[in-house]
């Protein structure tokens, strides 16, 4: 009778993997900050653009027509410290995960921002306020908790060690002494 070899829990084509992970994800964050800041014409018109006086909260916020949080999100659209708040979110987020630092920070914040974005779009609703369908296509796992898994995943297994600059940002004194800030 053979034993069956187990596969080693960490090789190099899964750190490759959990790499590109992390820079897609960290590249979904940037480019949202990017478009809402410059309006590159996807989500946001170059004439609502945060750059241009607009608001990257305004829109989606006043718009949100479900959910028990539903008049919190509207008093919170288009306000300074909500647009910045958010816009300082993406970006941190964003270049954390892109280059593999402060991961533990970034899949944090980058949870609760998913959290938000999740209860804000109330996927568990089968309807609206107005009685319309909300077109909610799974109730529980839609994309807002993929990437939240995904930032946490990245963090846990400290993907921010390939192709990204982990190790350096582990070994600074600060880093070292404080587990939380890898």
């Amino acid at each position: 009778m053979t034993a069956i070899a187990k596969a080693p829990v960490h090789t190099d084509t899964g750190a490759k993997a959990l790499a590109v992970l992390r820079i897609a994800t960290g590249f979904v964050f940037l480019w949202a900050f990017f478009d809402k800041a410059f309006g590159f014409g996807y989500a946001t018109k170059p004439a609502n653009a945060w750059f241009n006086g607009g608001s990257p909260t305004k829109g989606f916020l006043s718009r949100v027509n479900v959910g028990p949080f539903e008049s919190v999100f509207h008093d919170w659209a288009g306000a300074f410290w909500a647009d910045l708040l958010f816009m300082a979110g993406l970006f941190g987020i964003g270049v954390a995960v892109v280059l593999g630092i402060g991961l533990r920070v970034a899949a944090v914040s980058g949870t609760l921002m998913m959290l938000m974005m999740w209860a804000a779009e109330w996927p568990l609703a089968q309807m609206n306020s107005a009685g319309e369908p909300t077109m909610s296509t799974n109730p529980v796992v839609d994309y807002h908790v993929v990437y939240a898994l995904a930032l946490i995943a990245v963090a846990w297994t400290s993907a921010g060690d390939t192709w990204g600059l982990g190790r350096a940002w582990a070994a600074i004194p600060q880093v070292r002494d404080n587990a939380w800030l890898r």
